[in-house]
């Protein structure tokens, strides 16, 4: 392994680590809930017992009532689909895209081993770039954030259409759903419609401040990292910069009342670092809409 992805990995497990340890300790647990109730033992009846619970045959066995107890089923898979696409690569502030999503699939890799859960990993931009089954262990997850970090796309460009009809397809039995990208594609809302029937998806919109509003500078070159092609635009219009702005605003409320249609949970983050505060606060305010 390149020393310098080596020394990332570390950097990643250690405060990732802590951030799970400081900040999540229990509420991984609690708000990403087992897919249902396993059996467990039996016991003697109590009054009170719900008796669509009573084991019929070992009570007439035993000579006296006995009931069923039920566990959650506690582990699931945690399936961490990201975006790889070459706009994943910008970054304006301490991290690029591709880093921020590196990092928040860290923090919540490692929550998934803690509580003995599956992680597993898709990689996508127009094409299925690498798929990872979901697997247990420190190993594991580390493999996963290696790949993450180190991987050399073969496309630029995205279609997270194909890529979530491809979940859809390989993964039949319920699984949580991180889809971490920056959305900047089309025809994704059936294929996340389908998806959702099945899984809990959760979409992490990961946004770099210079993609919500401009600098104040002068002539400058974009470069689309999806085709190449180059644009000069002069930010010292103001005409402009407000057009793009309020494009930028419309198009972040259609994507949530998007989600907000299809009642899902999600989540923006930028590609400051401060992904730690944000995260506890979807937390809590996803723990409580479960409890209610």
């Amino acid at each position: 392994m390149d020393r310098s992805v080596y020394k990332k990995i570390r950097q990643i497990e250690i405060r990732s680590r802590k951030a799970v340890n400081d900040l999540f300790a229990g509420a991984y647990r609690s708000v990403f809930k087992g897919q249902g109730l396993e059996f467990h033992e039996v016991r003697e009846y109590n009054p009170g017992d719900d008796i669509r619970m009573i084991d019929w045959n070992v009570s007439a066995r035993l000579g006296s009532p006995y009931v069923k107890k039920f566990i959650e089923e506690r582990q699931q898979s945690l399936i961490l689909a990201v975006d790889v696409s070459a706009s994943q690569d910008f970054g304006s502030v301490k991290l690029s895209k591709n880093e921020t999503a590196a990092e928040i699939a860290a923090v919540l890799a490692f929550s998934a081993i803690k509580n003995n859960d599956l992680v597993g990993l898709l990689m996508f931009s127009d094409k299925i770039e690498k798929y990872i089954p979901p697997k247990k262990g420190k190993r594991h997850v580390l493999r996963v954030i290696r790949e993450i970090l180190s991987f050399k796309r073969e496309s630029k460009k995205t279609d997270m259409a194909s890529a979530l009809r491809y979940l859809n397809r390989v993964n039949k039995k319920s699984a949580i759903v991180l889809v971490i990208s920056d959305f900047l594609a089309n025809d994704f809302q059936k294929p996340i419609r389908v998806l959702s029937k099945r899984h809990d998806v959760i979409p992490i919109v990961i946004k770099d401040p210079f993609e919500k509003e401009l600098p104040a500078l002068s002539l400058v070159n974009f470069e689309d990292p999806e085709t190449g092609q180059v644009y000069q635009v002069d930010l010292n219009d103001n005409q402009l910069t407000k057009a793009y702005q309020d494009q930028k605003y419309q198009e972040t409320q259609q994507l949530q009342k998007f989600f907000r249609s299809l009642k899902i949970d999600h989540l923006e983050l930028g590609t400051d670092g401060e992904y730690a505060v944000p995260l506890t606060r979807f937390f809590k305010i996803r723990e409580k809409r479960i409890r209610h």
